[in-house]
């Protein structure tokens, strides 16, 4: 009764494994970016809430980069056109035109992005920039000192059930299937990623997050080869912990102070991190790195708050998470002491000009201004 919904299933599951081992093998012939003078950090607002925050951190990057600007030496560019309007409108999660633009860049302060649900609608704008740009490491800082918190995750971000989620089949009125895959190179990257960073941030304990105890192949996998790539840092513990028990593990004062860095699959990254960033105070506190061998991307990690807008609420919005994101960029390009003097500026604004999400609050608008100030003391 099902063969021909069986067989046209196996073809596609076919054609997905093929394009699945054509990228795997061009994982492992990558080259080495080449280096440039001038660094092009690419701006993008993205839907509802997100033109509005993005543009308080394109002013507080404006500030803290105007000499290296000037010299010709860093150049800001906005890029349009990622909105779900014109994605809708050219049916594509990134349209051609905007991808070539961001390609252009090397970083990119982006701002989120809507994805319509479920269906065949279209795949996430950031799923989809992960993939072009190959920005295999998401990692994302939660610290809050009072509770010994001090955390860093690297979530795989380029596989799992992500790179695959929108091509699942369907046998009409019977079931439905996604797919999941790991590849060696995929996970061997993150893995080395994580661990580089431990060992240079003097860390001695990194988390392998899995739940190998039911994905055998994929979770499996990212397990044994996360444990091979420790054995070269054997000054580094690594333990390993399924997802459920880390999750868990997070809200337990007694194991936080133990816990270091993170690394995991895709879809679990996603989740903890965001329970993490609740600890923190909120999404809205936290930036997000999306880091390739050649591109990078700096993102808020809440979405575009569609129901903020809707309620003509958008100028209240909190920029906080996107310039936390603006101080990871300017780690990444080499600039820490401009990172230092951002983040004590949006603390310090914050108390000038604080954001409550209501109209008792100071505006989106508001707070830019009082963070300008704050970097021009």
């Amino acid at each position: 009764m099902y063969q021909a919904d069986i067989e046209k299933a196996v073809a596609h599951y076919k054609a997905l494994l093929e394009s699945q081992v054509e990228r795997a093998e061009k994982m492992n012939q990558a080259s080495a970016p080449e280096k440039k003078e001038k660094t092009v950090i690419g701006v993008v607002g993205g839907d509802g809430i997100g033109p509005i925050i993005t543009l308080q951190a394109q002013r507080a990057l404006e500030a803290l980069l105007k000499d290296e600007i000037a010299a010709g030496k860093i150049e800001l560019r906005a890029i349009d056109g990622l909105t779900i309007e014109n994605r809708l409108a050219v049916n594509k999660a990134v349209p051609d035109d905007v991808l070539a633009a961001i390609k252009e860049c090397d970083v990119l302060l982006k701002g989120p992005t809507t994805t319509p649900s479920g269906g065949e609608q279209l795949e996430s704008a950031n799923v989809a920039l992960r993939r072009e740009l190959d920005l295999y490491a998401n990692v994302r800082p939660v610290s809050v000192p009072e509770e010994g918190i001090d955390w860093m995750f690297f979530r795989e971000n380029t596989e799992g059930e992500y790179t695959l989620g929108s091509k699942g089949i369907e046998i009409p009125g019977l079931l439905t299937m996604d797919f999941k895959v790991t590849t060696v190179a995929g996970t061997r990257r993150i893995a080395r990623a994580a661990f580089e960073f431990a060992r240079k941030n003097g860390k001695n304990h990194v988390a392998i997050v899995t739940k190998s105890n039911i994905m055998k192949k994929t979770d499996g996998m990212f397990s044994i080869l996360c444990r091979e790539i420790a054995a070269e840092y054997p000054e580094i513990q690594a333990d390993e912990y399924f997802i459920d028990i880390m999750s868990a593990n997070l809200l337990k004062p007694n194991m936080r102070s133990q816990l270091q860095v993170f690394v995991m699959p895709n879809l679990y990254g996603d989740i903890i991190t965001d329970e993490a960033a609740q600890l923190q105070g909120g999404v809205g506190t936290a930036g997000s790195a999306n880091i390739g061998d050649r591109y990078a991307m700096f993102e808020a990690i809440h979405g575009s708050a569609p129901r903020m807008i809707a309620r003509g609420m958008g100028d209240y919005a909190n920029p906080e998470s996107i310039l936390r994101a603006a101080v990871m960029l300017l780690q990444h390009i080499g600039m820490p002491d401009k990172a230092a003097k951002l983040t004590a500026a949006i603390e310090a604004a914050a108390q000038i000009a604080p954001i409550t999400g209501t109209k008792e609050g100071s505006t989106c608008a508001q707070y830019g201004d009082a963070l300008v100030q704050a970097l021009a003391e």
